[in-house]
C-alpha cells in the first residue's frame, strides 16, 4: 500500500528530522523534494502544488525555526497537512430509513461487485442484515459473480435476469422490506469509459431510491484517470463518499489521494486485499502516519482483537509461564496471525517499517512452508519435538513437500526461542502479561 510513496517520502522526512538547524534555504530544498515525491507518486499536480505550498508557509514560522527541533516540528507539519489532505477526520455510513439504500458506482473492472460482498460482511459483522442487488444487467456474468460472491459470505442476492435495473431495483426494495432486509446494497452497473446512457440509467436509480450513500469505487491503479472518472461520476451524481480499491496492489497510491482533495468528497473505506474481509474503515491520521512510516498501531491491535481468540491467548499465557510451549501451540498462532492478514501489511503498520523492517524480504509463503512441516508432524512430535530424529526429519520433509534442511531449521529455531522464553521467566518484570497474543 503506497511502497514507493512511504519509502521516498520517507527518506525525505528521515533528513528533515536529522537536521539540528533549519532555514529557509533548507526547507525550500526538502519542499522540492517532497513535490517531486508526490509528482513521481501520481499524486495530482494542483494538489501537490497546494500542499507543499501550505507545509512551506507553516515551516517557515519563527515559532519552528526557532524551536529546539525544527526538524520534528517540520515532520510534523508535513503529517497534519497529509491528514488534512486525506480527510482529517473519518467518515462512517450514514443510513435512513428501513431498508437504507446503498448505491455503488464507479467504471466497469473498479471493484463494485468484489466491494459489495465486502460490504455487506462488513454491516453483518456490525449487526446489520443487508441484501446484495445484483442490478448491473450490461456486464456479462456480473449478476453471476454477485451471486458467487453472496454465497461465499453467506449473504442474500436479489436478482433478476431479463429486467431493466430500474425494476430489478424497486423489486429488491419491496423483497427487503418483507425479509426484513435493513440494508440493500445495489451493485449497478459500470462501463469502460464514461458514457450518457449508463450516467442516465444511475440518476434513475437514484431518484427511484433516494440512497443514503453513493459510493464511487476508485480503482487506485488507474493513476490520473481516476481522478478524472471521479470528477465526472461527482458531477452526473454527487456521490457520498469514496472507496479505494485495490490498494494492495498499487505501488505508488498518489491518485486514490488525490481523488479526495479533487472531490472534496470523504474516503470512507479501503480496500486492502482479495479476501471478503480485506476491507478497512478509512482513518486518514492512521493512514497519513503510514505514508511517513510512523506506523499504525491502533488498526493492528484492532485486528489483534477481532481475530485472536482470548481463551487460546490466556491458555498460552499460562505455558509460556511455565515454559510448557509446543509446536502445537506454535500452529495455533500462526492460524491467528494468519487472519490479521499479509505480513507485508502488518509490517506496514509498525512504527519504522521503512527502516530496517521495510529491507527485508517479508515472504508471506514461508508461513505456509512453516505450516505444512508442522502438519506433517504427528501429535506427539509436535507436543516433544525432542523425538524427531533423522528418519522423521526425512518423513516429515516428504509429507510437507520442503528439504530437510528447512525442517532442521524450523526445529532450530523453536529450540532457540524456547530457550528465549525460559531465560525471559526468569525476570519477573518480563512475564507475559495475561491475555497477550503472542505472534511469531
Amino acid at each position: 500500500m503506497f511502497e514507493e510513496l512511504i519509502e521516498k517520502l520517507n527518506s525525505t522526512v528521515r533528513k528533515l528530522r536529522g537536521r539540528g538547524k533549519l532555514n529557509e534555504k533548507n526547507i525550500a530544498e526538502s519542499m522540492r523534494e517532497i513535490r517531486r515525491v508526490l509528482l513521481e507518486a501520481d499524486v495530482n499536480y494542483k494538489v501537490a502544488k497546494k500542499f507543499v505550498a501550505d507545509v512551506k508557509t507553516k515551516a517557515l514560522g519563527k515559532g519552528v525555526l526557532k524551536s529546539i527541533t525544527p526538524g520534528q516540528q517540520v515532520v510534523k507539519i508535513v503529517h497534519d497537512e497529509l491528514v488534512k489532505l486525506l480527510g482529517s477526520s473519518p467518515s462512517h455510513l450514514h443510513l435512513k430509513g428501513s431498508p437504507s439504500v446503498i448505491m455503488l458506482s464507479g467504471l466497469q473492472g473498479s471493484g463494485k461487485t468484489t466491494f459489495a460482498g465486502k460490504l455487506g460482511l462488513y454491516l453483518r459483522k456490525n449487526k446489520y442484515n443487508p441484501l446484495l442487488v445484483a442490478a448491473d444487467v450490461v456486464r456479462p456474468a456480473a449478476i453471476d459473480q454477485l451471486e458467487k460472491v453472496g454465497e461465499y459470505v453467506s449473504l442474500p442476492v436479489f436478482s433478476k435476469r431479463n429486467k431493466t435495473a430500474l425494476k430489478i431495483v424497486d423489486q429488491a426494495i419491496n423483497e427487503a422490506k418483507q425479509n426484513g432486509n435493513d440494508v440493500v446494497i445495489l451493485d449497478t452497473a459500470g462501463r469502460l469509459h464514461i458514457d450518457e446512457k449508463m450516467m442516465n440509467e444511475l440518476k434513475q436509480i437514484k431518484k427511484e431510491t433516494d440512497p443514503s450513500e453513493i459510493l464511487y469505487i476508485a480503482d487506485s491503479m488507474t493513476g490520473q484517470d481516476a481522478v478524472k472518472s471521479a470528477q465526472a461520476f461527482l458531477d452526473y451524481l454527487d456521490f457520498s463518499g469514496i472507496v479505494l480499491t485495490k490498494l494492495d496492489g498499487d505501488a505508488k497510491g498518489g491518485a486514490a489521494m488525490s481523488i479526495r482533495a479533487v472531490t472534496g468528497k470523504p474516503v470512507k473505506f479501503s480496500s486492502i486485499g482479495e479476501k471478503l474481509d480485506d476491507l478497512e474503515v478509512f482513518y486518514p491520521e492512521r493512514m497519513a502516519s503510514r505514508i511517513l512510516g510512523m506506523g499504525d498501531v491502533v488498526t493492528l491491535v484492532e485486528k489483534a482483537e477481532e481475530t485472536v481468540d482470548t481463551e487460546k491467548a490466556e491458555k498460552l499465557s499460562r505455558k509460556l509461564r511455565k515454559n510448557s510451549f509446543t509446536l502445537e501451540d506454535f500452529s495455533d498462532q500462526l492460524q491467528q496471525v494468519k487472519k490479521m492478514g499479509p505480513l507485508s501489511q502488518l509490517v506496514n503498520m509498525l512504527p519504522g517499517n521503512a527502516g530496517g523492517i521495510k529491507n527485508m524480504q517479508i515472504d508471506d509463503d514461508a508461513l505456509q512452508g512453516v505450516e505444512a512441516i508442522i502438519n506433517s508432524m504427528t501429535v506427539e512430535e509436535r507436543l516433544k519435538p525432542s523425538i524427531i530424529n533423522g528418519s522423521r526429519r526425512k518423513r516429515i520433509a516428504r509429507g510437507s513437500g520442503t528439504r530437510i534442511q528447512d525442517v532442521n531449521r524450523l526445529l532450530k529455531q523453536f529450540k532457540m526461542m524456547k530457550k528465549m522464553i525460559k531465560s525471559m521467566g526468569r525476570h519477573k518484570s518480563m512475564n507475559v502479561p495475561g491475555g497477550m497474543p503472542i505472534g511469531f
